[in-house]
């Protein structure tokens, strides 16, 4: 009898381990897989000329809080200089239970990017998008996102706006900032990401306002 209780309890325990063990490890900051690098580079993310090189990023995956009010597990590839920064914010991000709609991967470097219309992301090889006051879609500079040193938070609800205008038509409702709805940024998610040194587009002088941008240098 005894030896058949401690087999069941063993059984238990081993069945526990598997299913808690995985995430404990999934969350943290890791270089990224050759098989990462090479999603990236498909989906036309990474190519020659981009200001920083493979090596120097690094894949962040933590935990958040989805729109189902679920927890799940999100990674976002950002530069090495910030990973342990961002890593910090996201952890006060899931403990204020901020809902997060998509931080997949794969919503970004798989095979059908941006699906979802609503990804949490950061590194892009890209120009920085010009103003919806401007004619033009693009500027002629790098934006923030091509160093991994800018996060696009919940875009959806925090719409890149200018003169009364956005871009992003799923989002017109979400241009009327007094009227909070879950995914919206709050001065709670701005707090986390001022205690690593980070802007808000948010605050931008005029009537051009990027919600769901924060970079290390808030541009």
């Amino acid at each position: 009898m005894k030896i058949a209780v401690l087999i069941v309890l063993a059984l238990v325990f081993a069945v526990t381990a598997a299913t808690a063990a995985p995430a404990t490890q999934q969350t943290g900051v890791a270089r990224l897989t050759h098989a990462q690098q090479h999603a990236i580079v498909a989906a036309g993310e990474w190519h020659k000329g981009c200001p920083v090189w493979m090596s120097q990023l690094r894949v962040v995956s933590y935990r958040y809080y989805g729109f189902d009010r679920g927890t799940h597990i999100g990674q976002i590839v950002v530069n090495q200089k910030v990973a342990y920064s961002v890593a910090k914010v996201f952890a006060k991000l899931y403990a204020m239970r901020f809902p997060i709609r998509d931080g997949a991967f794969s919503s970004v470097y798989g095979p059908h990017p941006w699906k979802s219309g609503d990804v949490t992301a950061s590194f892009e090889c890209r120009n920085a998008g010009a103003s919806p006051c401007s004619s033009s879609t693009t500027t002629h500079h790098w934006s923030m996102h091509a160093f991994g040193e800018a996060i696009d938070l919940d875009p959806r609800e925090n719409p890149y706006v200018g003169c009364g205008m956005t871009r992003d038509k799923t989002a017109v409702s979400y241009m009327k900032r007094s009227w909070h709805r879950p995914g919206m940024v709050t001065p709670a998610v701005r707090s986390a990401f001022a205690s690593v040194g980070w802007g808000w587009g948010g605050s931008w002088v005029g009537s051009t306002k990027d919600y769901m941008h924060f970079s290390v240098n808030g541009h």
